[in-house]
């Protein structure tokens, strides 16, 4: 401020007119945007309980996982698919049941009873019961559940890598709309400044009026423009806390962590990873393992199969392990074993097993132009989204040089304006230059990250 108290009055001899006050407003303004703010003292006492949510964007992934319905699904999906292989697996091993029955028949003076599918007028069972079915369908569903829960799993991940997007769009657009924010704070603030010092150049008789409407509607563009960008940051930051809160909350801020990025990895190696990581593919071919599976079960329908039961406990005219014959006055053992066989031939449907042989040929020719397709797509999904990220990145340098030639150019333009060899809208013009470049480089950071998130959901994390 020495400094500066000093050389106004030389400044003011040496031009003898209101230009030396522009220069003074100019310098103020360049001191105001380039020397950082001292921060106040803290006072040493704890953050108050409504202190805004500090997310990153690690924090905002783990957050959407939990509280977007879309993965949840995919989620759920792949837990019931787990749960129906299970199921499938059972089918294949004996099953334990135990069964307890009571029989009554009214009695005709027999042992018998009236009813002559019963062993007698009371009859207890309680006999445990090993039961094993033998067929191709037990183990064809078993192999379908399995590639079943592949497809699901498969369809997880994919849900979970398109999660990973939306978020880095969410997230990083909030941090452009920030950043936009506040340029259109500096560039209104900037506009309303030279709005004054054209008046004063005016009452002074140094410009003429056409000059002060000039810049009358640049301020008043960039008022609108403020307006704009605050009403997309409020849009912007309730699109993010709609995807990474159970609860509508707006009481958060996020890290601004865009910085220049490393080098992109070669195409050869995005290839490599898009081979053993693309969750597409495996999808795919899960869903043509599947239809293989249905096709040998609908086989099953022209086959025989065979049931096999073990019997082991009480089937007797007493609830009881030992009785007395009335007959013979003889100890009888109530405890037994049974074994039954039952072979099943199909014989005549009416062209049933036929008919779901061939829908089961027909999900599987589809299946299997479903994976061609999306080899197919993959390949070009690859090129198309990795020449993205490409020149998402070879741009990034040429945005940041931009941006600093921009900020080049408006020093230069004002050390004119200063010594009178150019005019308020040469200024303002470089002031418009800068804003519109900081906030496309902005954007290119952005563009990148989406990009890469893009890239990912068919390779990984690279």
């Amino acid at each position: 401020m020495h400094h500066l108290d000093f050389e106004v009055p030389s400044l003011v001899a040496k031009t003898g007119s209101a230009l030396a006050l522009i220069a003074l407003g100019l310098t103020l303004a360049a001191s105001a945007q380039t020397t950082p703010q001292t921060p106040p003292a803290s006072n040493s006492q704890p953050a108050p309980s409504n202190a805004p949510l500090t997310l990153t964007l690690q924090d905002a992934l783990e957050r959407a996982k939990k509280n977007n319905p879309e993965y949840r699904a995919a989620v759920t999906d792949f837990g019931l698919a787990k749960e129906d292989r299970v199921q499938g697996r059972a089918g294949l091993l004996p099953s334990v049941n135990y069964n307890a029955a009571f029989l009554y028949t009214e009695g005709n003076g027999t042992a018998a009873g009236r009813f002559i599918a019963n062993n007698g007028v009371h009859e207890y069972i309680s006999q445990g019961d090993v039961h094993q079915e033998i067929s191709l369908a037990t183990i064809t569903d078993y192999r379908r559940t399995r590639a079943a829960e592949a497809v699901a799993r498969a369809r997880s991940e994919i849900a979970a890598r398109g999660l990973v997007v939306t978020v880095v769009q969410a997230y990083y657009g909030f941090v452009v709309a920030q950043r936009k924010y506040a340029t259109a704070q500096r560039a209104a603030s900037e506009a309303q400044h030279f709005f004054d010092i054209s008046q004063k150049l005016e009452h002074g008789g140094e410009v003429a009026h056409s000059d002060v409407i000039k810049a009358q509607i640049q301020s008043q563009q960039q008022q609108r423009q403020l307006q704009e960008a605050e009403l997309e940051m409020n849009r912007s930051r309730l699109e993010l806390a709609v995807l990474v809160f159970p609860d509508f909350n707006e009481n958060f801020s996020v890290v601004d962590d865009l910085q220049m990025p490393e080098p992109l990895p070669t195409f050869p190696e995005v290839q490599a990873a898009a081979a053993n990581k693309n969750p597409e593919l495996r999808a795919a071919l899960a869903a043509l393992r599947q239809a293989d599976q249905e096709v040998v079960g609908a086989w099953n329908g022209f086959l025989p199969s065979l049931s096999l039961d073990y019997f082991y406990g009480i089937d007797a005219t007493h609830f009881a392990v030992n009785q007395v014959d009335p007959a013979t006055g003889l100890l009888i053992h109530n405890l037994g074993y049974a074994a039954t066989a039952t072979l099943q031939l199909p014989i005549w449907n009416w062209g049933a097993n036929r008919s779901k042989l061939k829908q089961a040929d027909l999900r599987r020719e589809q299946a299997r132009v479903e994976l061609s397709f999306t080899q197919r797509q993959s390949l070009a999904k690859m090129r198309t989204l990795y020449d993205e990220a490409q020149i998402a990145r070879s741009e990034l340098e040429s945005l940041d040089q931009s941006a600093e030639l921009a900020a080049e150019s408006l020093r230069l333009t004002t050390l004119r304006y200063q010594a009178g060899e150019s005019t308020v809208l040469e200024v303002v013009d470089t002031q418009n230059t800068l804003t519109q470049a900081r906030n496309a480089f902005n954007d290119g950071q952005a563009r990148f990250r989406v990009a890469m998130a893009n890239l990912q959901t068919l390779t990984g994390n690279l």
